[in-house]
């Protein structure tokens, strides 16, 4: 076994380095083992296979048309309208505009579920004005690619989604409900370190907006945010499942962008095809991904890790707090679905038998892999936003190294207080 192992580890490890998509990577390093274990015809039927099973489930219908009702927000105004309401809102404040950012991506993340599309479209529309302003380019990149990751918390998640499908069935709704108090604490630290931030450079106060602007830009925005009522609101109640709540969110979305005159026939044709290329890619890693679940799950590498943890310590706390560095340190080099898939039957096992409620691990386990979104060498949406703000990489870290300090220490308030997580979803049990 141990050989195999190493297979799948090395195999891995060095087509990443050498350049090769993740997904490919993955695909190929399990090929790689399984031609170790079995005859060339049967690995390679049984990783063809697992591919096909691996996305054979009803719940992965939701990330193709929350991904598509992202691409429709992002070009059909409705990212303008939650900007506009968010600077009336609070753009008066010394530094408004980084309060309005992260504002802005929390709701637009949370409505769209995607980190790369909050970082591209906010920091697409409030770059020009920050920069107009005399904000620091870097700074302004730097709370823009933090606050985006907010989104992959606050549900709609895709990411939930996946997380539910590699814990065998963990309730959708009871993970979209505990992300909301964890992403809005998150939000309101980046919110923090923005005001020391602001108060350091001594920032004026801008224009007060009146209370009928103020109303105005909330009516305007007023049918985005019903998305988010419309959507959570039916699948907590049982109305829908998530993944009819996603084609809800495509057709409202679709038709709220049709009312404000923003998207035409060609626009939409570009839209469909976007959305067609990142699922594409999204769901190759998930096939990939759960192909490898599956050459670990029959080279008994979850027991294995199951069975070193705990010689290591019984001690719920260390546990945690030893997955949490593991999981930062995966996020660093490794996407975030393939991750999830691949460490969750890892991982969650140990954390069961130490009487970690299921929901709560899944919050945990998305929160650090954010973390890991936001850092380089392949960090996503840290490299969007380095390139919509239009500056370098080596620029950005330096602003980005306290943000980073308080992503991990509200990391530690949720992992070690649970009530964080699961307050809400006791609510309605």
């Amino acid at each position: 076994m141990i050989s195999e192992i190493l297979i799948l580890v090395i195999s891995f490890v060095v087509l990443l380095a050498i350049g090769v998509p993740v997904a490919w990577s993955i695909g190929l390093s399990c090929l790689f083992t399984m031609l170790a274990t079995i005859d060339s015809l049967a690995a390679f039927t049984t990783v063809a296979q697992r591919m096909g099973t691996g996305l054979d489930s009803f719940a992965l219908l939701a990330i193709p048309f929350f991904i598509l009702a992202g691409q429709i927000m992002n070009q059909g105004g409705i990212a303008n309208r939650l900007i506009n309401f968010a600077k009336a809102l609070i753009g008066s404040l010394p530094g408004g505009l980084v309060y309005v950012n992260v504002i802005a991506a929390m709701l637009f993340g949370a409505i769209s579920g995607s980190a790369v599309a909050a970082a591209s479209a906010i920091g697409g529309i409030l770059g020009p004005p920050m920069e107009r302003e005399n904000y620091s380019r870097e700074f302004g990149a730097a709370i823009n690619v933090t606050s985006s990751t907010t989104g992959l918390v606050i549900p709609p998640s895709n990411i939930l989604i996946v997380y539910s499908l590699a814990s065998g069935g963990v309730s959708i709704a009871s993970l979209f409900l505990a992300g909301y108090l964890p992403g809005i604490l998150m939000g309101l630290a980046l919110m923090l370190v923005a005001a020391i931030w602001i108060k350091k450079k001594k920032y004026p106060a801008g224009n007060a907006s009146s209370f009928g602007k103020i109303a105005s830009t909330f009516l305007n925005a007023l049918p985005s945010l019903l998305l988010l009522v419309v959507v959570i609101g039916g699948i907590v109640t049982g109305i829908f499942t998530a993944t009819e709540a996603s084609g809800i969110a495509v057709l409202y979305c679709l038709i709220l962008s049709l009312i404000y005159g923003e998207l035409n026939p060609k626009m939409l044709y570009n839209v469909f095809l976007s959305s067609v290329g990142t699922t594409a890619i999204v769901m190759l890693l998930i096939a990939t991904s759960m192909s490898m679940s599956w050459v670990m799950s029959y080279e008994n590498i979850p027991q294995s890790v199951s069975s070193a943890l705990l010689n290591l310590s019984e001690n719920k706390y260390v546990i945690l707090l030893i997955i949490n560095l593991l999981l930062l340190f995966v996020g660093t080099f490794m996407d975030m679905t393939p991750a999830v898939l691949i460490f969750t039957p890892i991982f969650l096992p140990v954390m069961v038998n130490l009487g970690v409620d299921p929901v709560h691990f899944g919050i945990i386990m998305v929160m650090n892999l954010c973390v890991g979104l936001c850092t380089p060498p392949v960090g996503a949406v840290l490299f969007i936003g380095v390139g919509v703000a239009k500056t370098t990489l080596q620029k950005v870290i330096k602003p980005l190294l306290p943000l980073y300090l308080v992503m991990a220490i509200v990391l530690l308030l949720v992992t070690f207080i649970p009530a964080i997580s699961l307050w809400l979803p006791s609510l309605f049990e």
